[in-house]
C-alpha cells in the first residue's frame, strides 16, 4: 500500500475507533459491564488469566531495555533486530507513562468497587469522569493493560510484519479478559487500543535527526 494511502487508511481507523469510543460511553458500556458482573462473575479467575500477559510484556521490556542500555555501554552496533527491541521497548514504557497522566487527566470511575471503597457503576451507579481528581478509585479511562499491549504490538506490527497474527492475537486477548472479568468498560478498552496503536507506531517511525559538525 503506498504511503499516503496508508497514512489516509491509519487516520480513517483511528477516526472510527474514536466515534466507537464515544458512542460505547454513551450506549455500551453499562449494560456490557451489567451482563459481564452477572453472567461471567464466577469465571473471573479464567477471564483474568489473559490480561496477565501485559505482565509478560512489560517484563520482556525491562529486559530489552537493560540488554540495550548494555549494548551502547560496549559500543555495540544494534542492528536490525536490535533496533526493534529496543524501540518496542520504548514504546512500552512511554505507554506507562501515559497511561498514568491519561487516568489522571479523565478521573474516570470504575465498573466495580475494587479498593478503598470506590464508588463504581455496579455497586452505586456511579459513572462519571471527574477530570484530574486523583486516587485509584478514579482511574479507569483509558486502559492502561491495553494502551501498553497495543503500543508494544503496534511498535512490532510496523518493525516485525511476519509477527502480524501474533501481534493481533495478544491484544484481543487482554481485551477479552478485561471485559469478561469486567475490570473495564468497552470504551476504555477501545480508548487504551487506539492510544497504544498510536504510541507504538509513533514509536517505530520516529527518526531523531542528528546534527552534523560544522
Amino acid at each position: 500500500m503506498p504511503a499516503e494511502r496508508h497514512s489516509l487508511f491509519a487516520l480513517g481507523l483511528a477516526a472510527l475507533a474514536l466515534c466507537a469510543t464515544l458512542l460505547s460511553i454513551f450506549f455500551a458500556d453499562r449494560p456490557i459491564s451489567a451482563y459481564a458482573f452477572s453472567h461471567t462473575h464466577d469465571m473471573r479467575a479464567a477471564f483474568a488469566l489473559p490480561t496477565r500477559l501485559v505482565d509478560v510484556i512489560e517484563v520482556f521490556a525491562s529486559l530489552g531495555l537493560v540488554w540495550s542500555f548494555v549494548r551502547a555501554f560496549r559500543n555495540t552496533a544494534f542492528g536490525g533486530s536490535g533496533e526493534i527491541v529496543l524501540r518496542a521497548s520504548l514504546a512500552t514504557f512511554l505507554a506507562i507513562g501515559l497511561k498514568d497522566l491519561l487516568k489522571l487527566a479523565f478521573g474516570r470511575t470504575w465498573p466495580e468497587t475494587w479498593t478503598c471503597g470506590n464508588p463504581s457503576f455496579i455497586r452505586d451507579g456511579a459513572f462519571d469522569f471527574s477530570p484530574f481528581h486523583g486516587g485509584v478509585g478514579w482511574a479507569s479511562f483509558p486502559s492502561g493493560h491495553m494502551l501498553v499491549a497495543c503500543a508494544a504490538c503496534g511498535c512490532l506490527w510496523a518493525l516485525a510484519p511476519r509477527l502480524k497474527p501474533l501481534l493481533a492475537l495478544v491484544p484481543l486477548l487482554v481485551a477479552v479478559g478485561l471485559i469478561g472479568a469486567d475490570y473495564h468498560f468497552l470504551s476504555d478498552i477501545l480508548a487504551g487500543s487506539l492510544l497504544g496503536w498510536a504510541t507504538g507506531g509513533f514509536v517505530a517511525k520516529l527518526e531523531v535527526p542528528v546534527a552534523k559538525p560544522a
